[in-house]
């Protein structure tokens, strides 16, 4: 299949449903072969026994495209080194990890159980690890061997992640933790050919349809702001050699508006030359406070 993802090879993990299998399916649109990887887990990480990345690979080939299953556990060690043997071993090759499996456990921070934070830190913060240091040490082996890289991991932070939401502390942690992994990614990796960037999408998955069902509901005639497949170009184009000059950055996409996400930076200061008094630098602070520019909400405070 045409496109500029031809003959690229990408894996996308959590490809079963929502995002992931939106993606999954654009890219082999695009001509990518794709592994498609899912756990078929439930909402909280919960065994289902079901199988929904064979479900996308019969689909992508019923298209007239290639893709392979994978059901490891992303989190796992020796399971996301599976993951990418997969794609070396099916395609001969691997150009791109698109980092989106994950699940949520909400709950408010009094009620948060080391059990629930662990899960989520887990599958979010560690599956992203695991799979792209494999990932990394295969492209870091072929440009040793004199076969330079044009690579990339495309990683999934969260608005939630970026301003925080409430009931959500472990997965706004692990999601923050994402968006400041793609930085340092992209810092050290450039060296080896390969890219970091991230997404933070607005979608309608089985997460987000558990606490925001009925705003995220379609409009009958009006244009499906959070269909997941508004996130699905982005992916490809990311994932294609056309973004080689591209990383170290963080999208947010909201239906048709796609936004660069600017992140911390300096802000206000000032400089006494000397040791601060505590009753004086505390009336610094809030001067400095009100230069500084409105923050935006944390998801659900009001």
């Amino acid at each position: 299949m045409d496109g500029i993802c031809r003959d690229r090879v990408a894996i996308v993990t959590g490809a079963g449903r929502g995002l992931g299998r939106a993606y999954a399916l654009a890219l082999a649109a695009d001509g990518a072969k794709v592994v498609v990887n899912d756990l078929g887990v439930g909402t909280h990480g919960d065994t289902t026994g079901e199988m929904p990345a064979d479900a996308v690979v019969a689909e992508i080939r019923a298209m007239g495209g290639a893709a392979v299953a994978s059901h490891d556990d992303v989190a796992d060690w020796d399971g996301a080194g599976r993951i990418v043997k997969t794609a070396l071993d099916a395609f001969g090759r691997l150009d791109a990890v698109v980092n989106n499996a994950g699940f949520v456990r909400d709950r408010m921070f009094v009620s948060c159980t080391p059990e629930e934070w662990d899960a989520v830190i887990r599958v979010h913060l560690r599956g992203h690890f695991c799979i792209s240091r494999h990932a990394v040490d295969h492209w870091r082996a072929e440009a040793k061997a004199g076969r330079p890289a044009d690579a990339r991991i495309i990683n999934t932070s969260s608005g939630a992640g970026l301003q925080g939401s409430v009931g959500q502390s472990a997965y706004s942690a692990a999601k923050a933790g994402i968006a400041t992994l793609t930085l340092v990614q992209a810092a050290e990796l450039a060296r080896y050919g390969i890219t970091a960037n991230g997404l933070a999408p607005n979608a309608r998955t089985r997460m987000t349809e558990t606490a925001f069902a009925e705003a995220m509901k379609p409009k009958e005639g009006e244009f499906d702001i959070f269909a997941p497949e508004n996130t699905a170009p982005l992916v490809v184009w990311l994932c294609s050699e056309r973004s080689a000059g591209v990383t170290g950055q963080v999208f947010e996409l909201i239906g048709g508006k796609v936004r660069v996400c600017l992140g911390w930076n300096d802000g206000p200061e000032a400089d006494k030359g000397a040791r601060w008094e505590a009753a004086e630098i505390g009336e610094t602070i809030i001067e400095l406070l009100a230069r500084r520019p409105p923050a935006k909400p944390v998801y659900g405070a009001g």
